[in-house]
């Protein structure tokens, strides 16, 4: 993957006049024509960069980057930096990084398995740390985001934000555009239902879903967990009428796979899936499928605490959109740039790049890189300071997490 082109290629796109039509908000449609101190594109790059230490010091520390100074620099104040993204529209930042996805995958940066792009799809729960406001549109504490992430890349498709009380199921029902055929949905044990199933199977989406459940589940799974054998095609019954009715599919009984597998603990596990053709696609392989979901939980943990999602940098739902689009394409960007160092540099496959030595290398030229003011030397030696620093991963090695309060710091609290 040509780096330097690729990232030539996005900057071109963020001062372009149809990135300046999607980034402006529709009750400030005249937004960004003036040239001000802090332009679209500069506004987009400070967001990007990460913000995770007060506004205005993020600010300073951001044109210093840019300006190329070890001192902080005030070239705008928090109170500017508000007022201009209060016009920048909830959508313009996806829009980025889906258009960053975009070029990526033409550069041949995102692999298929078997021809599928296999996409792991989970919610989180996010508790932000605001205090009381009487700003208009105030976000709500808690809320639900829902990551659709690709695994073979180490690249997160989208990330949407909903109300907490939004079941997951929901969640990616209202997502399913973002999906097309030859996309592979990689779900968790919450996603199970038959409306969801026949939904997909109309939009030609193939999906692998874990059933196994401890409270029943379906009769076909509880026959096929009984039965002892290892694969078998069911058909399911066909979804209720008030699910048809209110999700659009379709009321015909539908075939589907069902495919044992033992965990390394000896759990026994069921995978529910859309992929019939048993040569092609053997029982066999659904252990390794299945688990390439996991990365995107490690990819919210890394968000949430290297990232500080839950730091959120203004009060409103407008803000709070903004910041977590941001910070999921500034991941997105280390992760291409992680990749590119693995390539280059011939790191052995049983290490892994530090991706919290990466993002922080990555910081100080972030505002050079997006706004394209960085040579191709630099970018070379930023991608051999990361390769520099890895660690030796050790396959099947489990480490449960203790059960223990998750720590939630009141938003005066920021890192210097």
């Amino acid at each position: 993957m040509d780096l330097s082109n690729l990232f030539a290629s996005f900057t071109h796109y963020l001062h372009s006049e149809s990135f300046l039509e999607v980034a402006r908000h529709r009750a400030h449609p005249n937004a960004f024509s003036r040239q001000r101190k802090l332009p679209l594109p500069a506004l987009v790059a400070a967001l990007v960069s990460g913000i995770a230490k007060s506004v205005q010091t993020e600010l300073d520390t951001f044109f210093a980057h840019l300006q190329e100074q070890a001192c902080l620099v005030r070239h705008v104040s928090e109170q500017a930096f508000a007022q201009a993204r209060a016009k920048l529209s909830h959508t313009a930042l996806p829009a980025l990084n889906a258009q960053f996805l975009r070029m990526v995958d033409e550069a041949g940066g995102i692999p298929r398995w078997c021809g599928l792009r296999r996409i792991a799809v989970d919610g989180s729960f996010l508790r932000f740390g605001l205090r009381a406001s009487h700003v208009p549109r105030a976000a709500s504490r808690e809320a639900l985001v829902l990551g659709c992430y690709l695994p073979d890349a180490q690249l997160m498709l989208a990330a949407t934000l909903h109300s907490a009380c939004t079941g997951e199921r929901q969640a990616l029902f209202e997502q399913l555009d973002s999906f097309a055929p030859g996309d592979l949905l990689l779900l968790d044990r919450g996603y199970p239902a038959r409306w969801l199933v026949g939904v997909l199977a109309q939009r030609s989406i193939d999906f692998c879903i874990r059933v196994d459940t401890s409270d029943g589940g379906f009769a076909a799974v509880q026959a096929f967990r009984k039965s002892g054998l290892d694969e078998q095609l069911v058909t399911l019954p066909p979804p209720q009428a008030a699910d048809v009715r209110d999700f659009g599919c379709p009321a015909e009984p539908l075939t589907v796979r069902l495919v044992r597998q033992r965990a390394p603990n000896g759990a026994i596990r069921v995978f529910m899936t859309s992929l019939l053709d048993a040569n092609r696609f053997p029982a066999a392989d659904f252990g390794e499928i299945y688990h390439t979901r996991w990365s995107v939980e490690e990819t919210f943990k890394r968000l949430k605490h290297r990232l500080n999602l839950e730091h959120v940098s203004g009060l409103s739902h407008l803000a709070v959109q903004q910041d977590i689009a941001a910070k999921v394409l500034c991941d997105n960007i280390a992760a291409v740039l992680a990749a590119a160092a693995r390539q280059q540099h011939l790191i052995a496959p049983q290490r892994r790049i530090n991706r919290a030595y990466a993002r922080s290398a990555l910081k100080p030229v972030t505002p050079l890189l997006l706004l394209g003011r960085l040579c191709g030397k630099a970018l070379c030696e930023l991608l051999s300071l990361i390769a520099r620093k890895t660690f030796l991963h050790r396959p099947g090695l489990s480490k449960p997490r203790p059960s223990r309060p998750k720590p939630h710091k009141h938003m005066s609290f920021k890192p210097c």
